[in-house]
C-alpha cells in the first residue's frame, strides 16, 4: 500500500476550501498552556544505532529465553516462513474490512476460501468471515442459541470449558439477564449425569469444549442428543489443529462450533490479535453474526465474490441488532487460510499427530517421576494435567528459574487443584527439550527436604 503525502499546494487548497489560513488555525481552540508541550526525548539515532537499541530491548524479553510448555488457549506452533511472506504483502497487510467490499475481489476471495476451509475442518455447512477471538465468538454462539430457542433464559456450560471463556460468558450474561449454569467437571470432563439434570426444556444451549481445558478429548455425540431432546442447541468449542485427528463437531451433531484460530499460523504475539472462528448448520445461517462472503456470477458470466450477509447498515440497529460484530479479522483469517493451504489435509493430520505423540511421551515420563501423578486417566491431545507433591506455583517458579515456562497452575481456577498444573507440548518441542524439562523436575524432587 503506497503512501502519497500531500504537496504544499494540496494542503493550501484544502485550507482555502475550509476557510482557514493555516494548519495552526485548526487547533486555535487548544489552550497555549497545553499546546505543543516540550517532550524530553533523547537525540535522534542513526539506523544502525536504532537497530542495536531495538535488539537490546528485545533481549530483555524473558519469554525469548524460556522453553515453552505453556498452553491453556494460546500455543507455540511452527509457522512456515511463507505465511509471513505472503500475509505481509502490501495488498494484504491490513486488518480492516473494506466497506465497498465488492471492489476488493482478492480479499473477498481469500475470505471465501477461509470460510470453505473452516467448514471442511468442522464438518458444518456455513462459516462466517471470522470474529475477534474465541471467548467473544462463544458468546455470539450463545446469543444465536437464545434467539433460536423460544422462551429460553438459561445456558449450561461444562465446567471443563476454559475458565477465561466462562468468565467472559458470565460477564456478558449478567447484562441480558441470562442464567448461566456451570456443571463442575468430573474426572477431568463433562459430568454426564449432572448435564442430563440441568439441560431441560427452557435451556437454550449446552456448551462443551473438545479438547477441554484439561486437554481431555471425548466423543460428545451423546451430549448433542441430550441437548436436542430438551429442545436446546449443542455448541462445541474446539482446537482447530486437533480436527486433523478427531471426530468433527458436525459428525458429533453440533449446531454451532467456535474456537480460537491462533494455532493456524498466528504467532503468540503477546496475546493478540487472534482469530475467532464460527461455523454452523444452514438452518441458522441468518442468525450468524458478522459477515459472510459468497460466490456468484457477474453480468458477463464470470465468477465473482460478494458480501452475501450482511451489509454494515443492517447491524447498526442499536437495541434491535442481533450482534455487535460488523467486521472481521481479515488479516488473521488470511494467515489461517495460508497456513491451511500450505499444510493441506495430510499435513494438518501430521502436525496433529506430532502434537499428540510428543505430549504423550512427556506425559508418560512425567508420571514416572517420584511424587508426580496424572489425576485424570483420560485420552488427551497436546495438553494434560500433572499433580505434584506440593503447590504448583512453587514447582512452576522453580522451572522458570531453570529456563522453562513449565505450565499453568490450576489452583486459581479450580478449588482443590492447588497441586495441579496444566502442561502443553506442541510439535515445536524437541525430545532434548522434553528430556531437560523432565530432568529439571527430577532434580527438584531430589532436592526437596
Amino acid at each position: 500500500m503506497s503512501y502519497q503525502p500531500h504537496t504544499p499546494a494540496d494542503r493550501q487548497a484544502m485550507l482555502e476550501a475550509i476557510g482557514v489560513a493555516s494548519v495552526e488555525d485548526l487547533f486555535a481552540d487548544i489552550p497555549a498552556s497545553i499546546a505543543n508541550p516540550s517532550l524530553d526525548l533523547p537525540p535522534p539515532l542513526t539506523e544502525p544505532e536504532l537497530t542495536r537499541l531495538m535488539q537490546q530491548r528485545a533481549a530483555q524479553n524473558e519469554g525469548a529465553r524460556l522453553t515453552c510448555f505453556l498452553g491453556a488457549g494460546a500455543y507455540d506452533h511452527f509457522i512456515p516462513a511463507v505465511v509471513d511472506e505472503l500475509a505481509g504483502r502490501g495488498e494484504f497487510y491490513t486488518a480492516y474490512t473494506p466497506y465497498q467490499a465488492e471492489m476488493s475481489q482478492g480479499l473477498l476471495q481469500s475470505i471465501y476460501e477461509y470460510q470453505s476451509m473452516i467448514c471442511a475442518l468442522t464438518g458444518l455447512e456455513v462459516s462466517n468471515a471470522s470474529l475477534y477471538e474465541a471467548a467473544t465468538a462463544l458468546w455470539e454462539a450463545i446469543l444465536m442459541a437464545e434467539r433460536a430457542v423460544p422462551h429460553s433464559r438459561q445456558v449450561v456450560l461444562d465446567g471443563s470449558l476454559n475458565p477465561r471463556y466462562r468468565a467472559v460468558i458470565q460477564s456478558y450474561a449478567r447484562r441480558v439477564n441470562l442464567s448461566v449454569v456451570e456443571i463442575p467437571p468430573r474426572d477431568g470432563g463433562l459430568d454426564w449425569e449432572a448435564a442430563a439434570a440441568q439441560v431441560q426444556v427452557g435451556s437454550s444451549a449446552l456448551v462443551v469444549q473438545n479438547p477441554n481445558f484439561f486437554g481431555v478429548v471425548d466423543d460428545y455425540t451423546r451430549a448433542a442428543e441430550m441437548a436436542h431432546a430438551a429442545g436446546a442447541l449443542f455448541i462445541m468449542v474446539v482446537n482447530p489443529l486437533s480436527l486433523g485427528l478427531l471426530k468433527t463437531p458436525g459428525e458429533m451433531g453440533a449446531d454451532i462450533c467456535v474456537g480460537e484460530g491462533q494455532p493456524l499460523g498466528i504467532p503468540l504475539q503477546f496475546g493478540g490479535p487472534y482469530l475467532g472462528f464460527m461455523a454452523t448448520t444452514r438452518k441458522y445461517i441468518r442468525s450468524l453474526p458478522g459477515r459472510l462472503i459468497g460466490a456468484t456470477v457477474d453480468a458477463r458470466g464470470e465468477r465473482g465474490f460478494v458480501m452475501t450477509l450482511r451489509a454494515r447498515e443492517q447491524d447498526i440497529r442499536r437495541g434491535r441488532a442481533s450482534s455487535n460484530i460488523c467486521t472481521n479479522q481479515a488479516l488473521m483469517a488470511l494467515r489461517a487460510t495460508l497456513y491451511l493451504a500450505l499444510v493441506g489435509p495430510q499435513g494438518l493430520r501430521e502436525v496433529a499427530e506430532l502434537n499428540l505423540r510428543r505430549a504423550h511421551y512427556l506425559r508418560t515420563r512425567l508420571a514416572e517421576l517420584p511424587g508426580f501423578s496424572l489425576p485424570f486417566a483420560r485420552p488427551t491431545f497436546n495438553e494434560f494435567v500433572v499433580a505434584g507433591p506440593t503447590d504448583a506455583e512453587t514447582i512452576l517458579q522453580y522451572l522458570r528459574q531453570q529456563g522453562f515456562l513449565g505450565g499453568l497452575a490450576l489452583g486459581p481456577y479450580y478449588a482443590g487443584m492447588e497441586h495441579c498444573f496444566l502442561v502443553c507440548c506442541t510439535e515445536q518441542r524437541t525430545r532434548e527439550e522434553m528430556d531437560r524439562y523432565i530432568e529439571t523436575l527430577h532434580r527438584w524432587a531430589r532436592q526437596r527436604p
